[in-house]
């Protein structure tokens, strides 16, 4: 009896253990999406002068992998739609193993846009999937922490993508440096393959479908409410750096610690939340906007005490990492049955508004000054803890 027993508790801890090591594996794969998508930042100077391109070229990287992750958010779910769901997440993944072979051995400038467009592809096609993924690995209570490992991944590579990248690209050159991240692509597609489960497909999925969801009335609010966020705080986040240089004042040591203390933040934020979503769901989706937009108001006129100013930029990384585990946390509740059309949507609107808000804040921060850019901030997500609060309620 004592070893049946012991087999059983074995073979149910396989169970609850199997789809948590599953999340964990995905996790790797957002570090590295996200780590691609934003590590040309740091390496711009050394690639620039080894394809005899300017700075301004090279950042294009940016602008391009991010067009293609909206073009594939939309119609990669359509494309792929009778493939098993592990299948597209292997074929998302060899995408990105060769998108960092291509642009370690660019020998020109087309080839480096042509790995940084894979990447592209890759970060659009995975992240509208991947709610609709973990809500078949977790149940329905266990989702939300689910939604927060990944997102760790995310957060743990806002940390670390800029600072690696510049030290490996300045030990190992720019070029060994995507052949690591190729490297360890390949290590998560293995990993991909022994853990991921089946996950035949369910449900077709049209553009018309995607966009149809608009007719939902608490969905489209919440869309709104999930762009303006991410408006707002992009019209500030992308700023930062030359807030804390030129309002600040702080040197380059002290602006690296506050940057540090940033991305602690916000994996701080993505641990707690997790524990929070379940029960608190509604007052997260109000209050992490509202909160964010009473630290923008507080930069404005604290931005010049440089202990203020620290402490309010690791709250500002605390209070923005879990907005998009909140949403797609709100979004499974809302729709559960067509996740996989709302995250491509979900993706090409955070995409667009990540764009709009580089693109608003730079030109107030330009034409009116720094306070303009964070002042747009406070009032954009002051709108979207508005709208969240129309949204909520259903929920």
């Amino acid at each position: 009896m004592t070893v049946e027993l012991t087999v059983d508790e074995a073979l149910t801890a396989e169970r609850v253990s199997a789809p948590w090591m599953a999340v964990v594996c995905l996790s790797l794969l957002t570090f590295l999406l996200v780590g691609l998508e934003f590590m040309p930042v740091s390496l711009l100077t050394p690639i620039a002068r080894d394809l005899g391109i300017s700075e301004g070229q090279a950042g294009q990287a940016i602008t391009v992998s991010g067009f293609f992750a909206v073009i594939t958010s939309l119609f990669g779910n359509a494309t792929l739609a009778k493939l098993d769901r592990k299948l597209v997440v292997l074929l998302y993944t060899a995408v990105l193993i060769v998108s960092s072979l291509a642009v370690a051995v660019a020998p020109n400038f087309f080839v480096f846009l042509v790995g940084r467009a894979l990447i592209g592809i890759s970060i659009g096609g995975f992240w509208s999937l991947s709610t609709a993924i973990l809500a078949r690995l977790a149940s329905g209570p266990d989702l939300p922490k689910a939604i927060a490992l990944l997102q760790g991944g995310t957060a743990l590579a806002l940390v670390l993508a800029a600072p690696l990248g510049s030290f490996l690209g300045g030990l190992i050159g720019w070029r060994n440096t995507f052949l690591i991240t190729m490297a360890v692509g390949v290590a998560a597609l293995v990993w991909q393959v022994a853990l991921l489960p089946k996950m035949p497909a369910t449900a077709a999925v049209s553009v018309r479908s995607i966009f149809g969801l608009l007719r939902n009335r608490t969905f489209a609010l919440g869309m709104a409410a999930t762009s303006l966020a991410f408006i707002g705080q992009n019209s500030l986040s992308i700023y930062l750096r030359p807030f804390l240089e030129s309002v600040t004042r702080v040197e380059l040591n002290g602006l690296s610690i506050m940057l540090l203390g940033l991305g602690i933040g916000g994996v701080a934020g993505t641990s707690i939340v997790g524990f929070v979503l379940r029960r608190h769901l509604p007052a997260l989706l109000i209050g992490l906007p509202g909160m964010l937009a009473i630290l923008a108001l507080l930069l404005i006129s604290f931005g010049h005490f440089v202990a203020i100013t620290a402490a309010l930029v690791v709250l500002w990384g605390f209070f923005t990492a879990p907005i998009p585990v909140a949403w797609n946390t709100w979004m499974a509740k809302i729709i559960p049955d067509e996740l996989e059309a709302a995250g491509g949507l979900q993706v090409a609107l955070i995409q667009f508004a990540i764009a709009g808000g580089a693109f608003a804040g730079g030109a107030l921060f330009d034409l009116a000054g720094w306070w303009s850019a964070f002042l747009l901030a406070a009032i954009l997500l002051a709108g979207s803890a508005l709208l969240a609060a129309l949204a909520s309620p259903r929920t």
